[in-house]
């Protein structure tokens, strides 16, 4: 059972599109995307410092762009009937909507446009920030969340709670954190995944009603409580919710760990979701998909699943 899994915001690193544009089809695929959200993904991708790429308009659609072609890559050679599976990170749930094929790739590039608009303009309302907390126990930490008027953002799996809020919450976090915890300031503009993110529901709530979404021809698991969608109008619904609501991505590994996976492969910009995936799912094997050099070992991990 293969598993194929998108990134979210935050993998994305300066020129990590570059080796993928000496492939024709990838260029002009991109080139098209950009044409369709109206940003120069290839520029952003190429050249663009780590600054401009973190700005949530801008990361947005490039991890959703550069998932789609990538995903496009792998999927050849009838290789999609030998896929298990799908699933996304935050707005890698945007990704797996396509790849299974509930939204276009079209409109999830529109789609994915308006909600890196919307949380940018949430964010800009009222200061806020989030921080990873790595190896603290989980209700003690929750505990300090609630005295501290912070909130859990992404349950990651592998002892990373991801939490936001208030920057002075934040920083009163980190100067007392939980026992034998770490917490790490994280570069985002914002508290997304948290009641902040409200407005930009309210506004992806109207995006979504004119969005035709068709039921899941892959079974895909949702980041609200890791479990299975069958209906695509659901899966949008969960779409729009989830900018505002915890991503539980441990509860999608232990979802994949119950449906049996037997691999993983993780779409551009890969690399942070592999890594989750070896401390929760420990000898599950997995391809980080970051260059077109490592192509060829995801076809070996579908193809291998084939003959098995």
């Amino acid at each position: 059972m293969i598993v194929v899994v998108c990134p979210g915001q935050g993998s994305q690193t300066p020129g990590f599109l570059e080796p993928w544009l000496a492939d024709p089809a990838f260029a002009a695929g991109l080139a098209e995307i950009s044409d369709v959200c109206g940003i120069d993904l290839v520029r952003h991708g190429t050249v663009s410092d780590a600054d401009t790429i973190r700005d949530t308009r801008i990361a947005q659609p490039l991890i959703v762009a550069a998932g789609l072609l990538t995903l496009d890559a792998i999927l050849v050679d009838g290789r999609r009937e030998r896929i298990s599976g799908i699933a996304g990170h935050s707005v890698g749930e945007i990704t797996a909507a396509a790849g299974a094929g509930i939204l276009t790739a079209a409109d999830a590039v529109r789609f994915v446009r308006e909600r890196g608009n919307a949380m940018a303009e949430a964010a800009a309302l009222e200061p806020s920030g989030m921080s990873a907390v790595i190896g603290a126990d989980e209700t003690e930490l929750l505990t300090r969340l609630d005295e501290l008027g912070l909130a859990p953002a992404n349950f990651n799996g592998g002892g990373q709670i991801v939490v936001a809020g208030s920057p002075d919450a934040l920083a009163a976090l980190g100067q007392n954190p939980p026992t034998r915890a770490r917490v790490i300031p994280l570069q985002v503009a914002g508290a997304f995944h948290t009641r902040y993110m409200q407005p930009a529901v309210e506004h992806l709530t109207r995006v979504a009603a004119a969005l035709p979404a068709t039921d899941p021809t892959l079974p895909i698991w949702t980041n609200r409580d890791g479990t299975s969608v069958s209906s695509g109008a659901r899966f949008v619904d969960l779409l729009v919710h989830q900018v505002s609501s915890p991503v539980r991505w441990d509860l999608c590994m232990q979802s994949f760990a119950a449906a049996g996976v037997t691999g993983i492969i993780e779409l551009a910009p890969a690399g942070a979701l592999v890594g989750l995936a070896k401390r929760a799912l420990k000898g599950v094997p997995s391809v980080a998909i970051k260059t077109p050099d490592d192509l060829p070992a995801a076809f070996d991990l579908i193809d291998q699943q084939n003959q098995a």
